[in-house]
């Protein structure tokens, strides 16, 4: 298929860093060019496979590397703007993408000829035949792997089923994303009688009023944050409207036109039906092997090894928190009585902190200077050069010689078309095969303050701002060849952890002294308060442990259950579920899960299914490898390279678990996190 010329996917972006020209794209651009970059794709790998020249490097890993370099430019941008800018048309063509795509995985890795190719050059490297370097035969091994794991090996008949299955999941995957998002959108709680409101921020006000008036509504609109907690419940004085979030946000696809439990079944089932096509007793299985866990029991004994801790010290709080009311104690009440009884102990109210904590400041003289000081880059804003909405800000990035290193794309406020949370995504993977630099976007929910107000954050927002940094850490100091290797393609059960180190910088003492300045009087945040803050980092560490591990726990439920045991209909998903919590032992009411399963977009939707565990498991890496940087000086360029060098630069072209042991000189340590949670005994 040839792709008109004016087809601003056609050649590579002129702009600098070949930036996605946004101006010139247009909804109806996305599908053509997705389908010539799937026509280029296979034709060239058919190729690769047909060559009867003796499988090389050059040949086989470049030829395949080289090839989808129109299909990376569609999908980079597409699939950065779906989720943070959506429209009904942005919708369509993602519907009718993700089965495409499905197919040419399918095309790709059961294609025999292919995998034989591959399986020759592996041959000849393991004979000595020829040079290749570790990432090399980490490409080959991780590819081989993938093959057999997409069913190249299974009978004609079992690999067409297989194809319908991947197609069909597709399908019902992209449909929860959507209705899951129109559902949380649905549900905003709409407040008219501000009196109800007591308790809450100026800036939760301000919000709230700008989201009403964007929707045409009078009165405040409490929109909803992606999962079970929301942020605004640590504020409302109003036991009834706390009520009335909580409940939306717990009733979100259980029923009426967002209802999402007929798909997860479905999703749920058939992921059960294609492990035990492929040889796997169930899909966490199949998962776990391709990842740092290796196998669904470490999985297990992990996660179990923090239930009891973790419920023992929630029922301890709680106990605590009821002494704060006469009436029993809610789980809509929850984060309110926290913050007061946090408020108590350690002589600060946390909603104090907003003033101190602008969003330009945090930027630049925390998120920015923290990875200046470690790496020795800087930023540099580039008005000339747009994103695909007008909130989207772009920063040139540079490395400590000054040279050109990639871009940063900010996209800080909520909106309508916006999914709920915070992402990074890639736009350009990094690579010297192509001499490509790295564009990386991060996402984030903020509410955007009237015009002309300054946008204050939570203690929350700030160290999200921090999180989703390190991961566009992870992509910008890639130094890898391949793109596939590039960055934050890593195991699932890996890719969050540089992400949860980054975070260990917004308490740096040096920083918080930059970046916590009063926005109208300049003021610092006090030093009294900052220690408490410190402090309060234990403080309802049951209960956050508790909602986490009991999502992780679901999820494996869902994706470790045989087919047979599997709900079948609707109406059996609030049985399942509560069954699966309660055999977990996370069944404590006052600590809901993170996401009930009708809107636990993660494993229905994205890629973390029988991976939200992943959370974890990453920050058993974290908390080991923030504590070697704390005994070692913190903040400084010495460890900033250490860690460049040895994990962010090479990205996923060796194992995950090697670059973490060269780096930390040995397996991680889990009493760390025990540690940090306030779980060890």
């Amino acid at each position: 298929m040839r792709l008109d010329p004016s087809n601003p996917f056609a050649a590579p972006s002129a702009l600098p860093y070949q930036l996605t020209p946004w101006a010139d794209v247009r909804p109806e651009h996305y599908l053509p060019a997705a389908d010539a970059g799937i026509d280029e794709l296979l034709s060239s790998l058919q190729r690769l496979a047909d060559d009867p020249e003796p499988p090389t490097i050059g040949n086989v890993i470049e030829a395949w590397e080289s090839s989808s370099q129109l299909l990376g430019r569609v999908l980079g941008a597409f699939y950065t703007v779906q989720p943070a800018d959506t429209t009904d048309e942005l919708d369509a063509v993602e519907t009718e993408l993700s089965p495409k795509l499905a197919r040419l995985s399918d095309a790709m890795y059961q294609n025999r000829a292919l995998f034989e190719r591959v399986g020759a050059l592996d041959a000849r490297v393991a004979a000595g035949e020829l040079d290749a370097t570790d990432a090399d035969r980490y490409w080959i091994e991780t590819h081989l792997r993938d093959f057999v794991r997409a069913g190249v090996s299974l009978p004609e008949a079992d690999q067409a089923r297989l194809r319908e299955l991947n197609a069909r999941l597709a399908e019902l995957t992209s449909a929860f994303g959507r209705t899951a998002l129109a559902g949380s959108n649905a549900a905003a709680v709409l407040v008219t009688d501000e009196a109800e409101l007591a308790g809450a921020s100026e800036s939760t006000l301000a919000g709230a009023r700008a989201a009403a008036e964007g929707r045409g509504l009078d009165g405040w609109l409490l929109e909803l944050d992606s999962c079970t907690p929301q942020d605004v419940l640590t504020e409302l004085d109003d036991p009834a409207l706390r009520e009335r979030v909580h409940l939306a946000s717990v009733s979100r696809g259980w029923q009426g036109e967002h209802d999402t439990r007929e798909l997860l079944v479905e999703i749920a089932r058939l992921r059960a039906e294609r492990a035990s096509l492929l040889g796997y007793r169930h899909h966490a299985e199949y998962v776990a092997a391709d990842a740092c866990a290796k196998t669904s029991e470490a999985v297990r004994e992990m996660l179990h090894r923090l239930v009891s801790p973790a419920v023992r010290n929630a029922r301890a709080e709680a106990s605590d928190l009821q002494q704060l009311q006469s009436e029993q104690l809610r789980p809509a009440d929850w984060e309110y009585r926290a913050e007061q009884l946090k408020a108590q102990r350690y002589s600060f109210d946390t909603a104090l902190l907003r003033p101190y904590l602008e969003l330009e400041r945090v930027l630049h003289e925390g998120v920015f200077a923290a990875a200046t000081g470690l790496f020795g880059i800087t930023f540099a804003e580039r008005g000339d050069l747009a994103g695909y909405n007008d909130e989207v800000r772009v920063f040139e990035v540079f490395d400590a010689d000054g040279t050109g290193l990639g871009l940063f794309l900010a996209d800080y406020y909520t909106r309508a078309g916006k999914q709920g949370g915070a992402w990074m995504n890639n736009i350009v993977d990094q690579n010297h095969l192509l001499g490509q630099q790295p564009v990386v976007v991060n996402n984030l929910n903020i509410v955007k303050p009237p015009a002309g107000r300054p946008t204050l954050l939570s203690w929350g927002e700030v160290n999200t701002m921090f999180h989703e940094f390190g991961h566009a850490l992870h992509g910008l100091l890639s130094d890898t060849r391949y793109p596939s290797q590039s960055g934050a393609n890593t195991p699932r059960d890996f890719v969050e952890f540089p992400s949860q180190v980054n975070e260990l910088w917004s308490f740096d003492p040096g920083l918080l002294r930059r970046y916590a300045v009063h926005h109208a009087t300049g003021e610092p945040l006090p030093a009294a308060w900052i220690e408490n803050l410190r402090a309060a980092e234990v403080f309802n560490q049951g209960w956050a442990t508790t909602e986490i591990l009991a999502a992780s726990l679901l999820d494996q439920a869902w994706h470790s259950t045989p087919l047979a045991d599997l709900p079948e209909s609707a109406d059996e998903v609030e049985r399942f579920e509560a069954q699966a919590l309660a055999a977990a032992g996370v069944d404590f009411p006052l600590a809901p899960t993170r996401y009930r399963s009708t809107y636990f977009k993660h494993i229905f939707e994205g890629g973390y299914a029988a991976a939200y565990y992943s959370y974890l498991w990453s920050e058993v890496l974290d908390a080991d490898t923030s504590a070697w940087f704390l005994a070692n000086g913190g903040l400084t360029r010495a460890n900033g390279e250490r860690y460049r060098r040895l994990l962010l630069a090479r990205g996923g072209s060796i194992e995950a678990m090697d670059t973490f042991r060269d780096f930390r000189g040995a397996d991680p340590d889990i009493s760390h996190l025990l540690l940090r949670r306030g779980l060890a005994a």
